[in-house]
C-alpha cells in the first residue's frame, strides 16, 4: 500500500539480536524478576536495596547467623570480592535489561499504524454489550493488501501495470471472539462483493473520498484513505462495532510463512495454477498434503484458477484452511519454544503487520494472543458471508435474510458453530417510542421470491392493516417490490430504533427482526415471502443457528483438502 511508513520513523539506534550478549530471555515471561521502572525495565531487590540474599540462615556479606565472620583476617577480603561480584553482577543484570527494553521498543518501531475507522464517526456501530458476567465480545478485521508499493511486494505480486496503484483489500475476514472466549467465529468476505462504501477522508492527506454512487466492489475501500475506510465499509455492512484491524501484504505473508515454517495444506489432486492467457498464483502442488511456505504460501492464498469452480468463493474457502491449519501448527509445533525461534517469529510479525493504534504495541498485541489462545480449536468456525451472483453474473452480492442472520448471530455473540446454549433475550432500546399514530411506517412488498412472482397489492393490504391498529401514517410504497425470505423492519439512525420496535412489537415479531439500515430513510416494513396472505403475522420459531448456505470450516478439522478442479490437474 502507498502509505505504509510508519509515523515518525527514523534511524533506529542497533539492538541485541538472539543469540548476542545483552537479550534478555525472561523480560516476558510472567512471573520473571524483571519490573518496569520510570526509565524502563530494572531488577528487583530486596527492601534494602543490596540485591539477592545469600543462602537461608547465612548473612549475605559472609557472616554467619550469630553476626561473626569466618577465620581471622579473611572478611574484609571475602566481602570486598562479594561486593565486586555483586556489583559485576547489578551491571549485567541491568546491561542485559535495558538491552531487552531496546528490542522491545524496536519491535515496537517494526509496527506500522494507522487509524481504525475513516468513515463518518455518525455512521459507526454502536460498541458491543458486556454479557451478564461482565465480559465482551471482540471483533477484529483481519486484511490481505496486494499493494504492490515496494520492490518485494512488486516481484510477488506480478502485474506491473498495478504498480504505485491505490491498494486493494482482497482478503477480508472478520473475526468475532466470544465474550466468555469460549468460541471464535470467522466470516470472509469475497473480494468482488458489491457494497456501498461509505464517505471516507485519509488521516495523512485530508483528502476526502465520496461515498460510491452505486455498488462498488468491495476491495477498493482500502485504496480510500487505508484500512480505515474497510473498516467503516463493513460497519455500514454489518452495524457490527469492530474494535481492531490487523493488515499484512504480500511480502508480510510469505515471512510470516518462513518463521512459522510452513502451513500444511492439501489438495485432492495435482494443481497447476495457470492459464493459457497467463492467469493464474503459479501454485503447483502434488496430490495431498503439503507444507507450504515463501512465495508458495502466497500463491496458496491467492488461487483462483484451479479450486473448485474456479471463483473467489473458492479461494476463501482455500484461505480458511490455510488460517485454520496455521493456528494448529501454531499451538502445536513444540519448536517455537525455542527462544531463537520465537524471537525470529516476533521481529517478522511486527515487521509484516499495520495495526490500529489501539494495537500498536508488542504487548497489546501479546495480550490479544493469549486472549485468542483460550478458544479451544474445535469451536474455531469459519465461513464464507452467504451470497448470490449479482445480475451479470460476475460478482457477488449479500445474500438477503442469510448474510443478515449471520451479521446478527455475530452482534449478539452467538457462535456459527451452535454450539452456544440459545440466547432468546429480545433487543431493547434506550430511545424511546413515539405513539402509534405519529410512527411513519413505509410498508414495501417483498413477497417475490426465485420461484414465485409477488404477491399484487401486497404492500397496500399490510399499510391498512397498520392504519387499523392505530399507525395512522402507515403508507405502501407500490415502487418497490424486493425478495425478502422473512418480514423484517428497517430503521436508519438511532433516534429511530425504539419506533422500529414498537412496530414489531405490535405485530407479534421478533425483536430480531429489527435491523439498522442506511438503505432506508425512515422505519420501513418489508413483508417478506413469509407473510403472503393474511392478516396476521405468524413469527417464526426464533432459530439461532447459522444459515444452510453458510458453508462452515472448522478448526479442528485435520483432513480438510481442497478440490481441485480437473482443468488445472498435472501429471
Amino acid at each position: 500500500m502507498a502509505r505504509s511508513s510508519v509515523r515518525g520513523e527514523g534511524a533506529r539506534p542497533r539492538v541485541p539480536q538472539a543469540g548476542e550478549l545483552g537479550w534478555d530471555d525472561s523480560m516476558y515471561e510472567e512471573g520473571g524478576d524483571s519490573v518496569r521502572t520510570a526509565d524502563g525495565v530494572g531488577t528487583k531487590t530486596d527492601d534494602d536495596g543490596t540485591g539477592p540474599p545469600g543462602p537461608q540462615g547465612q548473612d549475605p556479606h559472609g557472616g554467619d547467623d550469630d553476626g561473626r565472620h569466618g577465620t581471622t583476617g579473611r572478611p574484609r577480603r571475602r566481602r570486598r570480592i562479594l561486593r565486586w561480584s555483586a556489583m559485576v553482577l547489578s551491571v549485567l543484570i541491568l546491561g542485559t535489561a535495558g538491552a531487552g527494553y531496546l528490542y522491545y521498543r524496536h519491535l515496537n518501531s517494526n509496527l506500522k499504524q494507522d487509524d481504525l475507522n475513516i468513515g463518518d464517526a455518525k455512521d459507526r456501530a454502536a460498541r458491543s454489550k458486556p454479557n451478564a458476567a461482565g465480559q465482551t465480545p471482540l471483533n477484529i478485521l483481519l486484511i490481505g493488501s496486494d499493494a504492490r508499493n515496494s520492490t518485494e511486494n512488486q516481484k510477488l505480486g506480478g502485474a506491473k501495470d498495478t504498480f504505485d496503484t491505490p491498494a486493494r483489500a482482497d482478503v477480508q475476514m472478520l473475526l468475532h471472539l466470544s465474550a466468555d472466549r469460549t468460541s471464535m467465529s470467522v466470516v470472509s468476505m469475497p473480494r468482488d462483493t458489491l457494497l456501498e462504501i461509505p464517505n471516507c477522508t485519509d488521516p495523512e492527506t485530508g483528502k476526502t473520498y465520496a461515498a460510491s454512487t452505486s455498488p462498488t466492489m468491495t476491495n477498493d475501500s482500502l485504496g480510500r484513505g487505508g484500512p480505515g475506510c474497510t473498516v467503516a465499509t463493513w460497519e455500514k455492512l454489518t452495524d457490527i462495532h469492530i474494535d481492531h484491524f490487523i493488515m499484512v501484504d504480500f511480502a508480510g505473508v510469505v515471512s510470516m510463512a518462513d518463521a512459522i515454517g510452513g502451513v500444511p495444506v492439501c489438495v485432492d489432486a495435482n494443481i497447476y495454477s495457470h492459464t493459457s492467457t497467463g492467469h493464474g498464483s503459479g501454485l503447483k502442488l502434488e496430490k495431498g498434503t503439503t507444507s507450504v511456505k515463501g512465495k508458495q504460501a502466497l500463491q496458496w492464498l491467492r488461487t483462483r484458477y484451479g479450486f473448485e469452480d474456479g471463483s473467489d468463493i473458492g479461494r476463501t474457502k482455500a484461505q480458511h484452511q490455510y488460517m485454520n491449519s496455521m493456528v494448529r501448527q501454531l499451538r502445536e509445533n513444540t519448536t517455537l519454544s525455542n527462544p531463537g525461534k520465537l524471537r525470529g517469529l516476533a521481529e517478522t510479525a511486527t515487521s509484516a503487520l499495520t495495526v490500529d493504534q489501539g494495537l500498536g504495541s508488542v504487548t497489546k498485541l501479546y495480550d490479544l494472543s493469549k486472549e485468542l489462545k483460550k478458544v479451544p480449536t474445535k469451536r474455531i468456525t469459519m465461513t464464507t458471508m452467504p451470497w448470490v451472483y449479482s445480475s451479470d453474473g460476475n460478482r457477488v452480492l449479500p445474500k438477503p435474510t442469510d448474510a443478515d442472520k449471520v451479521w446478527r448471530l455475530l452482534r449478539e455473540d452467538i457462535a456459527l458453530d451452535g454450539k452456544d446454549k440459545k440466547k432468546t433475550a429480545e433487543k431493547t432500546s434506550s430511545d424511546p417510542a413515539a405513539a402509534d399514530e405519529k410512527i411513519a411506517v413505509q410498508v414495501q412488498n417483498g413477497t417475490r421470491t426465485s420461484t414465485l412472482a409477488p404477491v399484487p397489492g401486497r404492500a397496500s393490504a399490510v399499510s391498512e392493516l397498520l392504519v387499523g391498529e392505530g399507525f395512522t401514517q402507515a403508507k405502501a410504497d407500490p415502487s418497490t417490490v424486493t425478495t425478502e425470505a422473512a418480514t423484517v423492519i428497517r430503521y436508519p439512525s438511532a433516534d429511530l430504533e425504539g419506533d422500529a420496535l414498537r412496530l414489531a412489537k405490535a405485530l407479534g415479531m421478533s425483536t430480531h427482526a429489527v435491523e439498522k439500515s442506511a438503505d432506508v430513510s425512515g422505519v420501513t416494513l418489508v413483508v417478506g415471502a413469509d407473510w403472503r396472505d393474511g392478516t396476521t403475522y405468524k413469527a417464526p420459531e426464533d432459530d439461532d443457528s447459522a444459515p444452510e448456505s453458510a458453508k462452515l470450516d472448522k478448526g479442528s478439522d485435520t483432513k480438510a483438502c481442497m478440490h481441485v478442479n480437473p482443468d488445472y490437474t498435472w501429471s
